[in-house]
């Protein structure tokens, strides 16, 4: 039986992984062999070029992209966690009249396909006057509904003694949320941020309708004139593709620990 399962979980791991290296082999191919057929998993003749072809164009300003994503991806989970975390400890803790009614109108948004929102936020954004500005794809999607509802399913699961015993203290409310709820929630909290992060980063379709100028795109936006610009370079493709993929796999691997926590305690196990 534990065989089969180590089976199981080694087949897996090829196809998820798979993907990847082929993807970074590509990136060191010549563009011709990038094409070549069959493809070779081993490239005959290793070269930075598309490397180099993408860092050094003017018209691919990838670091600044790189700068753009980071700081949009950053700032928008800090966001997202500020607001869930208060919201879902509201509805996990206060007692108020039509709490039920509003956790379900929370709930109920996730079953709304996001494309639907884009025309109402492009006009709520361009009332505003953020288009063409890192800040179009930070505040809009800072009220998650997700969020809200993964923070309110693990502060359920505190006990609520704790809170009671902060009470006794002298502690008040917020006191209470700030001193002891969150210092206990960290492993939920870092789980929710590594999630908007990755969702902000690899957004595609947004900063596409709200960012105009090339020095202020996002790395996937920036990088997808890659291939209307150079006719399907693959080598430059994969080459991006890496640049893009790279944070956020490190930063998976540095914060697993807190994800597998945040997820089991959250009562969100499959």
């Amino acid at each position: 039986m534990k065989a089969l399962r180590y089976s199981v979980l080694g087949l897996l791991t090829v196809l998820f992984v798979s993907p990847l290296v082929f993807m970074l082999v590509t990136s060191f191919k010549t563009r011709a062999e990038a094409v070549q057929t069959p493809p070779s998993w081993i490239p005959d003749a290793p070269t930075l070029q598309a490397y180099r072809l993408i860092l050094d164009a003017a018209e691919t300003p990838v670091f600044r992209w790189f700068g753009n994503s980071m700081i949009a991806a950053t700032l928008n989970s800090i966001l997202v966690v500020a607001t869930s975390a208060l919201a879902a400890y509201a509805l996990a803790r206060l007692e108020f009249r039509g709490r039920k009614i509003v956790m379900a109108l929370i709930i109920a948004t996730l079953f709304v396909p996001p494309v639907i929102l884009v025309i109402p936020n492009y006009e709520v954004v361009n009332q505003l006057q953020w288009l063409d500005s890192l800040i179009a794809i930070i505040v809009p999607t800072a009220a998650n509904a997700f969020g809200v509802f993964f923070l309110r399913q693990f502060f359920l699961q505190l006990p609520r003694e704790l809170e009671e015993s902060a009470f006794l203290d002298g502690a008040n409310r917020l006191q209470v949320f700030w001193k002891v709820i969150l210092p206990l929630s960290r492993p939920a909290l870092a789980t929710l941020a590594l999630l908007a992060f990755l969702t902000n980063w690899n957004d595609f379709l947004w900063p596409v309708y709200v960012l105009f100028s090339p020095e202020n795109q996002t790395l996937q936006a920036g990088l997808s004139t890659l291939q209307s610009a150079n006719s399907v370079r693959y080598d430059l493709l994969m080459a991006g593709a890496v640049i893009a993929s790279a944070p956020v796999l490190l930063l998976f691997v540095f914060a697993q620990r807190f994800v597998i926590e945040g997820v089991s305690r959250s009562g969100l196990k499959g």
